[in-house]
């Protein structure tokens, strides 16, 4: 019995042992980051730098006060203001904040002076804040903490910080939309830092800083869209130049939202080649998938008005077949060509629709699915009245159908001709389509994807930064030993039997 009350009693301090030791590695964890963060300062290398920020996705999960006191204490002095401010953004109160830093052990100190923090170390600090604020659904706290941070960043004016002002801006807008009035309202705080990311491009353009640049591009972008702004985003695009060594993940954001733009103007083309690209720029990964199904909802819809029918193996995809489902019902109606059967699938689905942002785009088809009707009926039928049309169609009049066929075959969605006397339309043989440039056409756009795939392929590709200066400075001072060694050679001091050790080649 006394075994067993000892191993009761036993288990709570064994339990909160381990809690300390977990909170101890993750504070590790975080300190090991730095450094790279002080290798990125000292190479002048930025790859050290997207190293640490990628390291964020494994450690968000682990993320507590006390794992951030411990780290903080363990990095700053006392006293320090840095450290001041990150606490004060992470303790909701101040008996919370005495509580946790009772628990925390002060650094001993071993006599030798401490190394002075970089500015790096406080940025990245404060990202790794920034994501937990957000995780834990504090976004006031976290939009004054981000308005600091970003500040503090542009008085620093480091280009070794521009990795990561790229990702304190980004979690500065999530946390502003977050905030009530929510987007699309007009009075949505979102509007109220569209001054300080256009500051922040401004900046950006004129210390070439890409990073930064393309990242505020497109949070821009998403800024103006989300409350409807198209003409400002337009302006935009059209008065900015978008970064070509942006990464990846950026492009595709850009991507994404220009082929938005450009589908709510009219320009289905460009919004169709600028979101196939999107797509096939999305990470692979699980963790995109969101980004992945929304650009291919947007793809979707636009490839139906232009009049063209997505395969049916895109529903088919594992990660897209429960989120796509209304769109899928949607293609099958616009595919029949039902109207009926379109507008009962737009009234079902209205909530989705509307929270993907597709809706004033999906009532647009109407129209695709009455063309489409008419196709159907021009195959069924070489000569079919315009009176059989209306009621098949659900239109209002014969006159409404008469002007509907007509516009189908100026567009050249049909080939026929309409009897107005006799109120009919005759459809016309089809001819070959091989014996007209489609075929070649089609063969072009594909040749040109994969061309620019390619190019796309090798402008991606890294190189060590500087090494022909490391490979010039080595064949550099290979001869200059060779002119010494052979200058002592002339004069005597050593022989030929001596030095050929050092003269390989010879």
């Amino acid at each position: 019995m006394a075994e067993t009350m000892e191993g009761v009693e036993g288990a709570p301090q064994q339990n909160g042992d381990t809690q300390q030791n977990s909170e101890e590695k993750t504070a590790a964890d975080i300190r090991s980051n730095f450094s790279l963060l002080e290798r990125a300062v000292t190479q002048f290398d930025a790859r050290f730098t997207l190293r640490a920020l990628r390291s964020i996705s494994s450690l968000r999960k682990r993320l507590t006060p006390e794992v951030f006191a411990r780290a903080i204490a363990l990095t700053y002095p006392q006293n320090a203001p840095t450290a001041k401010t990150l606490l004060q953004a992470l303790f909701e109160s101040e008996n919370e904040f005495r509580s946790v830093m009772s628990k925390i052990e002060p650094p001993q100190s071993n006599g030798k002076q401490e190394k002075e923090v970089i500015p790096e170390i406080d940025i990245y600090l404060g990202i790794l804040l920034q994501v937990y604020l957000y995780d834990s659904k504090r976004y006031e706290t976290g939009a004054r903490f981000s308005t600091v941070l970003v500040d503090r960043i542009r008085e620093l004016n480091r280009r070794t910080l521009d990795s990561l002002a790229a990702r304190a801006y980004f979690y500065l807008s999530l946390f502003f939309e977050e905030l009530d009035p929510k987007p699309p309202s007009p009075q949505s705080p979102v509007i109220s830092i569209r001054k300080n990311l256009l500051a922040a491009l401004r900046s950006a353009v004129l210390r070439k800083d890409q990073d930064t640049q393309a990242a505020v591009i497109v949070l821009l972008l998403r800024n103006y869209i989300s409350t409807a702004d198209i003409s400002q985003a337009d302006a935009l695009v059209a008065q900015t130049t978008f970064p070509h060594t942006a990464p990846n993940n950026q492009v595709a954001r850009y991507l994404y939202y220009l082929g938005r733009i450009r589908a709510i103007q009219l320009s289905y083309t460009e919004a169709h080649e600028h979101l196939t690209s999107a797509t096939r720029k999305a990470p692979s990964s699980t963790v995109a998938v969101g980004f992945y199904q929304a650009s291919m909802k947007f793809l979707i819809v636009v490839e139906l008005l232009m009049g063209d029918i997505p395969e049916r193996a895109v529903f088919s995809q594992p990660k897209l077949e429960l989120g796509l489902e209304p769109y899928f019902k949607l293609v099958q109606a616009v595919r029949a060509g039902e109207m009926q059967g379109f507008l009962r699938i737009v009234q079902q689905h209205a909530s989705t629709f509307h929270h993907d942002g597709t809706y004033t785009l999906v009532l647009r088809l109407r129209q695709n699915v009455i063309r489409t009707g008419i196709r159907m009926l021009s195959l069924s039928y070489s000569r079919i009245s315009l009176r059989d049309i209306c009621i098949r169609l659900g239109l209002e009049s014969e006159e409404s159908a008469e002007y509907i066929v007509a516009k189908a075959i100026r567009d050249g969605v049909i080939e026929a001709t309409i009897d107005h006397e006799k109120g009919y339309m005759q459809t016309k043989q089809a001819g070959d389509i091989y014996a007209t440039r489609e075929p070649a056409e089609a063969f072009h756009e594909r040749i040109k994807a994969c061309l620019a795939l390619h190019d796309e392929s090798v402008k991606a590709m890294r190189f060590p930064m500087n090494q022909h200066r490391l490979e010039l400075k080595n064949a550099q001072e290979a001869r200059e030993r060779e002119r010494e060694l052979a200058k002592e050679i002339q004069d005597g001091e050593i022989d030929e039997d001596d030095a050929a050790g050092d003269f390989e080649g010879l």
